[in-house]
């Protein structure tokens, strides 16, 4: 599905836990949440590089880590990564809304966490979704 997004100069690397369990998701929704996470990776990388998707179980969390070798986003940014309109790109490059909405699908629709840890040459978005749903209120 992002194939053409990524391109050639870009090397995919999956590392996947074959025994993880299903969980209680909205697909659509989350793959909203990946084709953000990943359309951003691609251009931090200037189209050139590795992208990076691991899954595993931590404690009574699925995890998916999307990392990439791009020159990592600055300390100052960090903090308001998830922030609507808040975005690394150029005027005109981007909306500054893809990282919201993919905290929100994540945090408010699903009950997970999504996090950012970023050094240059090692980006990697963590995004944890609980194996089971939440007891009602």
């Amino acid at each position: 599905m992002l194939g053409p997004k990524i391109g050639a100069g870009v090397t995919v690397v999956k590392e996947h836990d074959r025994g993880l369990p299903q969980i209680p998701a909205h697909p659509a929704e989350l793959n909203q949440v990946w084709t953000n996470i990943v359309d951003n990776a691609v251009q931090a990388m200037s189209g050139a590089g590795t992208l990076t998707v691991r899954t595993y179980r931590e404690d009574e969390h699925v995890v998916v880590s999307i990392g990439d070798t791009g020159p990592g986003v600055p300390e100052e940014l960090r903090k308001r990564v998830f922030e609507p309109f808040s975005t690394t790109k150029a005027v005109g490059e981007g909306t500054g809304l893809g990282l919201d909405i993919s905290y929100r699908i994540v945090v408010n629709g699903h009950g997970g966490d999504i996090v950012l840890r970023s050094e240059p040459g090692d980006t990697r978005f963590l995004v944890r979704l609980p194996t089971s749903e939440p007891p009602s209120a």
